[in-house]
């Protein structure tokens, strides 16, 4: 059975055109953030400082929209007081907007790791797994706002399900950083700041998911946080 949400007809057509709008917003903010991601993953593995100059000097344009949109909802929220259905589509709106936010603030310091790197003389490819990291991250942040444009709860559960192997390669990355440090003490401060890029995706996974459970949350009213999604939800 899919399980997938609409946004519902009302009595007020103006009032559906303002759902629609804001949701529209939503998803240009999240391609936003998803080309600043992997801008910031291509300008890290292809050390183009360029390519990362532009990702720090585009944040402002996700901050933007984070505030845009907010203010919005405020103003949805105040004049329709809307109940059920609508309400969790206003709240998960938020919600997703500042993980959207974060993801930005995420990519830019891949940009600006970037730049540092290119400094101290070191190629962040050299370590092929941050490569391999940064993939699987744009693939569930992809993931990710697919399944919020489609209201689709099983996409979201797939997505969700996307975080353990990132998780796993981060600390598999963070090992072998540790292991170049100890052989050639020389690259500890450049090691750090690909430690630090790798965080940096590590995070953007973590904000990926929250958006897939506030998915579950507007479609079937379920508070996934903190539990076994798969266990609660007979999906």
């Amino acid at each position: 059975m899919t399980h997938e949400a609409h946004v519902s007809g009302h009595i007020s057509k103006r009032f559906d055109q303002e759902l629609e709008d804001i949701r529209n917003q939503v998803l240009s903010m999240g391609g936003l953030v998803e080309t600043q991601v992997n801008n910031g993953i291509r300008a890290l593995v292809e050390s183009d400082s360029k390519i990362a100059e532009s990702v720090v000097s585009n944040d402002h344009k996700v901050n933007r929209m984070e505030v845009d949109i907010d203010e919005r909802c405020v103003q949805i929220l105040a004049r329709r007081q809307p109940a059920a259905g609508d309400l969790r589509l206003v709240v998960a709106i938020i919600k997703t907007i500042t993980d959207l936010e974060r993801i930005g603030d995420q990519a830019e310091k891949l940009g600006r790791n970037q730049l540092e790197l290119v400094q101290s003389g070191l190629n962040a490819s050299a370590f092929v797994q941050i490569e391999h990291l940064g993939d699987h991250v744009s693939k569930m942040l992809h993931s990710a706002l697919d399944a919020f444009a489609r209201m689709n709860v099983e996409d979201a559960m797939k997505t969700i399900a996307m975080d353990e192997r990132i998780n796993a390669e981060f600390e598999a990355l963070s090992r072998e950083l540790i292991t170049h440090m100890m052989e050639d003490p020389r690259t500890i401060k450049s090691a750090i700041r690909v430690s630090w890029s790798a965080r940096a995706l590590e995070r953007i996974g973590d904000h990926a998911k929250n958006i897939c459970e506030y998915v579950v949350f507007l479609v079937l009213g379920k508070d996934v946080r903190h539990v076994d999604a798969l266990d609660e939800l007979d999906l």
